[in-house]
């Protein structure tokens, strides 16, 4: 029995993946990518967190796309499945963007979210 194809809990895009390697290519020390996670905080409840990972921890969901590579926190797991990560400029500011299907609300600044648990057995039924 082969092993089963193991679906990824995010994906990025092409903008996110490009804004990615930049960060890695500028960074003063050698960084692998971005560690994603989520805390509580912020208006709605929990807020996203970023940042630059030099050393690859071996619990981490490790996704790449397109020369980009992203390590999620384990904790952050069900709250990210599913999602896509973006990265848009406006007029009015530029950032990553996340398109979370866990999402029940978001507040007005975009900066906070509240997120629901993934509901494990519809993701694994929908990843085959």
């Amino acid at each position: 029995m082969g092993a089963r194809p193991r679906f990824a809990v995010m994906s990025l895009t092409e903008a996110a993946a490009e804004r990615i390697r930049e960060i890695v290519e500028d960074s003063d020390r050698p960084v692998l990518g971005l560690r994603i996670g989520v805390k509580k905080g912020g208006c709605a409840g929990m807020e996203y967190t970023m940042k630059p990972v030099e050393e690859a921890d071996p619990k981490d969901e490790r996704i790449e796309a397109n020369g980009a590579a992203v390590f999620v926190d384990p904790s952050a797991v069900l709250f990210l499945l599913g999602t896509v990560m973006d990265f848009e400029t406006t007029k009015l500011r530029s950032g990553f963007v996340f398109k979370n299907p866990n999402e029940v609300s978001a507040c007005g600044c975009g900066e906070s979210v509240m997120l629901k648990p993934a509901d494990m057995a519809a993701a694994s039924n929908a990843a085959g």
